[in-house]
């Protein structure tokens, strides 16, 4: 008995240092995502107030969040700055699908359908990396991976009030608009995921992914975004703000990739549309109704069923 005791205990101690290094991969999942969801304040103040069209708050968002972080890793971390020219095509890969297209679809998507259901059909993202993932990188598909799947996925459709399709501005190109953005937000998370395989760290990956996505983002801008900033300097603030809060979150989010599975980290990454509408709700009185209250906790259940997904020490 004592001996059966102690095996257990060396156990345990043995899976101590795994389970806090997943715990803090998926804090630090939640934490990226979480500000991820902050930022609808600051795009709602750019957009309403200031007259920023959401494409070209969604380039100054990436362009000042590269800025921002390269003079950072200049200052700090100059071989961060670094990669390999091999790896240049994948890089621009990335920028061109992982940021450009994501940000610029959703935005055309957002405009099409609207807030609700573009958030929703853009969060299919994690039936599409968990389907790569099983397929290509043959991660175990088990039981409690596919009802968190599951459960993110419902919190998701209830969170963006898709059940209320009478308020809905449904078009055929708005909702392939929006699939769209749910396929190239999974390929950013698929494309961070390859890169840090390839042993790139989390300020590396970003820096590159920012600054790619924000050259592709630049044919699609005009000189009036430039006009307004110069008329209404008081919008630099916000837009400052909205690169440091886009800098920050990509860390997050990249370093808890580097510590999960990107199956389970875009099911956690839900989370974001769970922070937008209880940030609506407080700070911009924006409705908040019983069903969008029981997607959020179906969200949170995703979570924590994935957080109980460990493997059992021997003994």
């Amino acid at each position: 008995m004592t001996r059966s005791l102690a095996q257990r205990a060396k156990g345990m101690a043995q899976l101590n240092p795994r389970l806090l290094d997943l715990l803090a991969g998926y804090g630090m999942v939640v934490l990226g995502a979480g500000l991820w969801g902050a930022l609808g304040l600051f795009y709602h103040v750019v957009n309403e107030q200031y007259g920023l069209t959401p494409l070209e708050t969604v380039f100054w968002r990436a362009l000042l969040a590269t800025l921002l972080l390269a003079a950072w890793l200049a200052w700090r971390q100059p071989a961060a700055l670094r990669i390999q020219r091999r790896h240049i095509g994948f890089f621009l890969l990335f920028g061109l699908f992982g940021v450009a297209a994501t940000y610029s679809i959703y935005a055309y998507a957002i405009r099409m359908v609207g807030m609700g259901i573009a958030a929703v059909l853009q969060y299919t993202a994690p039936a599409w990396v968990t389907l790569f993932s099983v397929i290509v990188w043959r991660e175990e598909l088990g039981r409690e991976r596919l009802v968190a799947l599951a459960l993110a996925l419902a919190g998701t459709t209830l969170v963006g009030r898709a059940y209320d399709l009478g308020t809905a501005q449904l078009s055929l190109l708005g909702v392939a608009a929006a699939l769209a953005s749910g396929v190239t937000y999974a390929a950013y998370v698929l494309f961070i995921k390859v890169a840090t395989r390839r042993g790139y760290g989390a300020r590396t990956v970003l820096v590159y992914a920012l600054a790619t996505g924000t050259l592709f983002l630049l044919p699609l801008q005009s000189l009036r975004s430039l006009a307004i900033i110069r008329a209404q300097p008081g919008v630099i603030p916000w837009l400052v703000a909205l690169g440091l809060i886009t800098m920050v979150a990509g860390l997050a989010f990249n370093a808890g990739l580097r510590r999960v599975s990107a199956s389970s980290a875009s099911i956690v990454a839900t989370i974001e549309p769970v922070t937008a509408m209880l940030l609506g709700w407080a700070v911009l009185n924006e409705r908040l109704e019983g069903p969008q209250l029981l997607g959020a906790c179906c969200v949170l259940g995703a979570v924590a069923v994935l957080q109980r997904r460990r493997k059992r020490p021997a003994g």
